[in-house]
């Protein structure tokens, strides 16, 4: 019993840092119908950035969200506007087709400038344990979640009570509604795409500080949050909060009963299942299509 109740605290922690990751993927798809295949090469870029900063001034790595967070919004906003904008009303695989060239260009970037060889940041605290009664509860991993559901918490607030969350949930829900009231809907995709940008700034400084990580990571990484929010429901939020900790226990009850080795499966047998059986996701509503094609 202490085994599983372990586990459980695990996979607890790891899915709060889940949810941040998948935040920003989900929030993106649900404004735009843009399907951000780069989402997990962005997670590395700020995971490097983290590393150069940690490395370069020893300043501790989840403080540097504060330097990451903003560049990746600035970052996001000048990649969508030279790229993104001009395929914004294009189908989703158009958007597929860009992001997957642009994560290949970012990994080249990478390698280049970092190499192709593994890195970990290592604060003095990663090797730390709370211990409560049988149980432990890395300290990494408990920094880690505490910071992430800061974040979204933050962006939660931002989203449900300024004009331009608001804007960025009107024009989710009906863009012609939005424009209609003098919502634009043009910039406010461009907005939505920095800030899901921005939400890789603080989990890639996360995700540098729990995980080795290589130029390549993403392709690992992405496979992984696209199984988060395909579980939760493409475009809603709370889907992804809720997908991220399913899939974070999933991966811990693996390792601990299975075999760590097997842990890198479970999205992909999650996406597997949810298409299957409820394509719209836990969350997800069921488009017109949907129901015609039923």
């Amino acid at each position: 019993m202490t085994q599983f109740v372990q586990a459980i605290i695990l996979g607890l922690l790891i899915g709060g840092v889940y949810a941040l990751l998948a935040s920003g993927l989900t929030l993106i798809f649900g404004v735009m119908n843009v399907i951000n295949v780069a989402h997990g090469a962005f997670l590395i870029v700020a995971a490097f950035l983290t590393y150069s900063i940690w490395n370069g001034t020893g300043l501790d790595p989840l403080l540097a969200i504060a330097i990451t967070t903003p560049a990746m919004f600035a970052f996001g906003w000048l990649l969508y506007s030279g790229t993104i904008r001009r395929i914004r009303e294009a189908p989703a695989a158009a958007s597929v087709l860009l992001t997957f060239s642009l994560a290949l260009v970012l990994e080249g970037v990478m390698g280049l400038v970092w190499g192709n060889t593994s890195h970990a940041i290592r604060p003095s605290y990663f090797n730390q344990s709370f211990t409560v009664g049988d149980f432990f509860l890395p300290k990494a991993q408990v920094y880690g979640c505490l910071v992430a559901v800061g974040v979204l918490v933050a962006l939660y607030v931002f989203l449900s009570k300024t004009w331009t969350g608001r804007a960025i949930r009107a024009s989710a829900v009906n863009p012609q509604g939005a424009r209609l009231v003098g919502v634009n809907v043009a910039a406010v995709a461009t907005m939505t795409f920095a800030i899901g940008v921005a939400t890789t700034g603080a989990g890639g400084s996360i995700v540098g500080v729990l995980y080795p990580f290589l130029p390549g990571s993403h392709y690992l990484w992405i496979s992984r949050l696209l199984g988060i929010i395909v579980l939760g429901g493409m475009g809603s939020l709370n889907g992804a909060i809720v997908g991220a900790i399913l899939i974070g226990l999933g991966e811990s009850l693996t390792s601990t009963y299975i075999s760590p080795q097997w842990t890198t499966a479970v999205p992909y047998v999650v996406i597997f299942l949810v298409l299957l059986g409820r394509p719209q996701g836990l969350l997800g509503a069921r488009l017109r299509e949907d129901v015609a094609a039923v």
